[in-house]
């Protein structure tokens, strides 16, 4: 006899999960149907307006094969109100957005609406007053489990959640998935943090701070989505790859609007086509490239050396050239851009012809002064005192300008320093100049000391563990009046200038007073690869704590000989394939060209880094340099060595080598022809 379905648990949840879809089927609907021909003043409004209903339409969309809730609350009491002693508290379904029906009554309510906190935070210590949390389990799109945790139950034990292991290890094939039924309390405690302050994130790999900073852009939007629609949002990564794996996040949790970008796109005032030594690099990328650039600008600016007279009719009036040096070393005083100076220039000297006009008798307006300031006396002033300055034009003079570059880098960059920055080849413009990033963040410095950068409302850095004090600089300008969201790992820094400690990378980005949190629960990494990857930690990044992988799956990992080399290889793809899940074949990227033509000839199918995954073809090919941040169900590691020889010094080569050894979810294979890194041993 089948149970009936008012009886069933499982049942009245799928149920509610079918009402829950068709009530936002209707609220896209009814989106969908709403006429805005006859509400709008001009067309700018309805074209605003109907730009504002297609994203509405878009965020009510139903993802196939995402659930609509993960969750379910029920509390002792109404929240945030008294009940009589015996009255049932309320229940809300957790999920990835809000859901009404007809007469709005919520039939799943949004993860970051305070009344959702409790999933995360809520325990069998600290309950919340919440009686029962209910995790739900899918397959697909289908709910097809659940699990019950009785938390004001004393007698119940606490146990660790089958549904939550099985949801942090379930296989992942394409871009990265949104963690938002799996947030741990720590997590939730940073995705959460206030708008105005701004977190640096230390987190090893596994510990999701990519995916926290992400949740924290969505819960901020949901909170605070006024102001930051004004302001706006940035998420910054580390390469378009990066970008391209982690872009369904924030659309699946209904956010559409947030801005992704890497450093070199925000500095792109020139085309980069050259690339510099690593020496090279690390003096461009210092911080005190900032001085020299500042010095290099107001060189421009010299002194008047006589009066200016404005002819109005038969009037003339004549600022002394004592008054206008006055009035320039005032503007050189204050704390303004070199641009805002330039514009406050005639302004000042008009001022000044107002102020004679005044004790003559006269009575002049403002319109009166904005013409003085237009004299052709006072423009020729302003030109040869307080002359335009192009950025870039700055930049290339002082890279092939040896005398420019030592006046102004006297007592900050040493003579080698100096020589190591200049070009050894004449460029004839910049056009024609073969830019390289770090020129490209000069550029970009050189352009907010003449006009003040935009500054959004927050911005999220990802792996900035690799960015230099010039690129923080950069990063920082782009929210000097909002805050920011700071996610790295200090052991995982793979730039010759990686930041050595979050202290001071936070103050070049002006964000000095940022919260410092360290993540060190893994929730992606097995144990047994974490703790082999761990043993380079006294080498590259003394002092950090390890990740603890808090896995329940042990994981698979193997270190093989390969006599026969890129044949081993192959083989372990082939065993990894035969597995449920994505594979990476991750190895020194001189290596990539010869193992690429290797999968080729054996008919293994594979994709680069940032190209979608299949069913079909779930193997990707990744150069070392390029697996920052990525993850896959099993690796194989070709070459420990090769990773290790292929960066210019030995530290960097081994954290690239941390790097590579901790992109695997369920398992590892590590093949070597060669022998293994001593550190490793």
């Amino acid at each position: 006899m089948s149970t009936p379905v008012h009886d069933d648990p499982l049942s009245r949840e799928r149920s509610h999960l079918a009402a829950s879809r068709s009530a936002l089927r209707a609220m896209r609907a009814d989106v969908e149907s709403l006429d805005i021909s006859d509400v709008t003043a001009n067309w700018v409004n309805a074209a605003v307006l109907e730009r504002q209903i297609e994203e509405r339409i878009k965020a009510l969309a139903d993802l196939s094969g995402t659930p609509l809730f993960f969750g379910r609350l029920d509390y002792l009491h109404a929240p945030g109100a008294e009940q009589a002693e015996g009255a049932e508290g309320e229940r809300f379904y957790v999920g990835r957005r809000h859901v009404h029906d007809a007469d709005g009554d919520p039939m799943v309510i949004d993860w970051r609406a305070p009344v959702s906190q409790p999933f995360y935070r809520a325990s069998k210590k600290d309950p919340q007053d919440v009686s029962l949390r209910r995790r739900f389990g899918y397959t697909g799109g289908d709910l097809t489990a659940y699990e019950d945790e009785h938390l004001s139950d004393p007698a119940e034990a606490a146990t660790t959640s089958k549904l939550l292991q099985q949801e942090i290890e379930r296989p992942r094939v394409g871009p990265m998935r949104d963690i938002v039924a799996t947030i741990q309390p720590e997590q939730d405690e940073i995705v959460r943090a206030g708008l105005a302050g701004s977190v640096c994130v230390q987190g090893g790999p596994g510990t999701g701070k990519t995916a926290v900073g992400l949740h924290r852009v969505a819960y901020l939007l949901y909170a605070h989505r006024e102001r930051l629609a004004r302001t706006g949002t940035l998420v910054i990564g580390p390469n378009r790859s990066f970008l391209h794996y982690i872009e369904q996040v924030l659309p699946a949790l209904g956010e559409l609007t947030v801005r992704q970008a890497t450093v070199d796109d925000l500095v792109a005032h020139v085309e980069v086509r050259g690339a510099d030594e690593a020496t090279t690099a690390v003096v461009k990328g210092d911080a005190r490239m900032a001085e020299v650039l500042r010095r290099a600008l107001y060189s421009h600016v010299t002194p008047p050396t006589e009066g200016v007279v404005v002819v109005r009719g038969s009037r003339r009036w004549r600022v002394p050239v004592h008054e206008l040096e006055d009035i320039v070393r005032e503007l050189l005083a204050r704390d303004i851009r070199y641009g805002a100076a330039r514009e406050a220039l005639p302004q000042r000297v008009a001022h000044a012809v107002l102020v004679q006009m005044e004790r003559a008798g006269e009575a002049p307006d403002d319109r009166v002064q904005n013409t003085v300031a237009r004299n052709a006396a006072v423009k020729a002033l302003v030109k040869s005192v307080w002359p335009q300055v192009d950025p870039a034009k700055l930049v290339l003079r002082l890279l092939t300008d040896a005398d420019f570059l030592a006046e102004h880098a006297e007592g900050v960059l040493t003579p080698e320093e100096q020589k190591a920055v200049l070009w050894v080849k004449p460029v004839r413009s910049v056009k024609s100049a073969r830019w390289s990033p770090a020129d490209a963040v000069l550029i970009d410095e050189a352009t907010d000391l003449i006009e003040r950068t935009h500054s959004l409302g927050h911005v999220v850095l990802d792996e900035a563990q690799d960015l230099s004090p010039m690129q923080y600089r950069a990063v920082g300008r782009r929210c000097t009046t909002g805050s920011a969201t700071v996610l790295g790992d200090l052991a995982q820094g793979t730039t010759p200038w990686a930041t050595r400690s979050w202290e001071e990378a936070l103050g070049h980005l002006g964000k000095g007073e940022a919260v410092v949190e360290e993540l060190t629960a893994g929730f992606r990494v097995p144990t047994d690869v974490i703790a082999y990857a761990s043993r380079l930690l006294p080498h590259i990044a003394p002092g950090l704590t390890p990740v603890a992988s808090i896995r329940e799956n042990p994981g698979f990992f193997d270190i093989r000989t390969a006599p026969d080399g890129t044949a081993d290889v192959l083989a372990a793809c082939r065993e990894l394939l035969e597995r449920e899940g994505s594979v990476g074949l991750i190895a020194a990227d001189a290596r990539v060209p010869e193992l690429a033509a290797a999968l080729a000839a054996a008919g293994i199918g594979h994709v680069g880094p940032g190209e979608e995954t299949t069913d079909a073809t779930r193997l990707t090919l990744v150069p070392a340099s390029l697996a920052k941040g990525l993850e896959y169900d099993y690796v194989v590691l070709d070459e420990p060595r090769a990773v290790v020889d292929g960066e210019p010094d030995e530290r960097t080569g081994l954290r690239r080598l941390y790097v590579a050894l901790t992109r695997a979810v369920s398992g590892l294979i590590v093949t070597h022809a060669t022998e293994l890194p001593p550190q490793l041993a």
